[in-house]
């Protein structure tokens, strides 16, 4: 098996502690008159050897970092910008996962603006941070929705505008939640750490796969991380104003709306919502939920299958297997936002199974903005969907 420089460096700190673990035994017996010539020349030949495999190593390492220099991309190149990026980027993760120095002209390329301040070495740069977190995941429908930011110290009143009127807000429960609840919404920092393994192959391979591999890895990570806070329905204190399905004095709180068939429920949970969020209303929900509703309305005819989700219910519908009831709402009042300029990356090593990780340590937090822009559709009945209606304890 071919040793890495990063194995290489860690058996020469080894060797070094080897060797000045003899010196000092070496100064502790010679002081001592009864150890004897023979263990003291044992000794002395134990710490040349350590010395000798310490030069040689140290040689070799340096031929090893000659090596790896000479392949490393130049990135004043004329490259393509994008393809300069990439290269900058895939050398980042790899002088991370070898535990080497992020260099100037890689951080330059990534538009690293606080290099100044901390010289680079623990921030991600805006580039591959925005590239991370920025960007719509399929995997999390949310995204499709809601909005989206990367500022630092987010703070947004709760409502886009107002009329210069005591009764401009005609629908009372959002005129009871803007009395209760502060006209600011503060963006707080949730830590999220995603670790992705990269084998040997990966890491010496190209810069396209290498960086594809890692963003798609680190999108997916953060991608679970989003749904699992937002669909929480027993969230972990501190997150319970991330959940849709969260009550309490922290929580969301978001009005039930009953109908005795899940049908019912959707339907009358849309038309509860006021008017001034109708234009975007959406559905989450679970496609088990969603086919089993289907399957009562039918009734035997396959002509419900055919259509889609939207001709149905009248309005558009994302599925999620965490939507264990359905979420009917004006998403544009839920937000995500990521600090990226608090983002850390590192190279993690899991000692037990001998695995290397490229580390990601985001900051973020995700608002409802005005619960009364949502409803949660309850069955109380034993009609289609029924099975939805219940919160089940995770």
């Amino acid at each position: 098996m071919k040793t890495t420089l990063y194995q290489m460096k860690e058996n020469l700190t080894s060797l070094g502690q080897a060797l000045q673990h003899t010196n000092d035994e070496i100064a502790d017996k010679a002081a001592n008159p009864a150890t004897s010539k023979e263990d003291l020349d044992k000794l002395q030949e134990k710490r040349d050897d350590y010395k000798n495999r310490y030069v040689l190593l140290n040689q070799q390492i340096g031929l090893k970092e000659k090596q790896d220099n000479a392949k490393k991309p130049n990135f004043q190149k004329s490259l393509e910008p994008k393809e300069k990026q990439k290269a900058a980027y895939a050398q980042l993760i790899r002088n991370t996962m070898t535990d080497q120095p992020v260099g100037s002209d890689i951080l330059d390329v990534l538009g690293d603006d606080e290099t100044a301040k901390t010289g680079g070495k623990n921030l991600l740069p805006v580039t591959v941070g925005t590239q991370i977190v920025a960007e719509p995941f399929e995997t999390n429908p949310l995204r499709q929705d809601e909005t989206v930011t990367t500022i630092t110290n987010l703070e947004l009143p709760r409502m886009a505008f107002t009329i210069d009127d005591d009764n401009f807000v005609n629908d009372q429960e959002t005129a009871k939640e803007l009395k209760e609840k502060s006209d600011m919404v503060e963006f707080g920092r949730n830590k999220v750490k995603i670790k992705v393994p990269i084998s040997e192959t990966i890491l010496n391979g190209t810069d396209t796969n290498l960086v594809q591999y890692t963003d798609n890895a680190l999108q997916s990570g953060l991608a679970m991380k989003e749904k699992k806070v937002a669909f929480a329905t027993t969230p972990k204190s501190g997150e319970e104003h991330m959940s849709f399905y969260s009550t309490g004095v922290n929580g969301t709180n978001i009005a039930k709306v009953d109908g005795k068939t899940l049908y019912e429920a959707i339907i009358n949970s849309t038309a509860d919502i006021p008017d001034g969020f109708q234009d975007n209303i959406k559905i989450y929900m679970t496609r088990k939920a969603y086919f089993g509703m289907i399957k009562e309305l039918a009734n035997g005819s396959t002509d419900l299958f055919g259509k889609k989700p939207e001709e149905v219910l009248g309005y558009p519908v994302r599925f999620t297997e965490l939507a264990v009831q359905p979420i009917v709402g004006n998403f544009t009042y839920a937000q995500l936002n990521y600090e990226i300029n608090s983002t850390l990356y590192e190279q993690w090593k899991d000692y037990d199974h001998g695995i290397n990780c490229f580390g990601l340590t985001a900051y973020f937090d995700h608002q409802i903005l005005l619960s009364s822009a949502f409803r949660i559709a309850n069955v109380t009945g034993n009609g289609a969907g029924s099975d939805a209606g219940t919160t089940p304890s995770n």
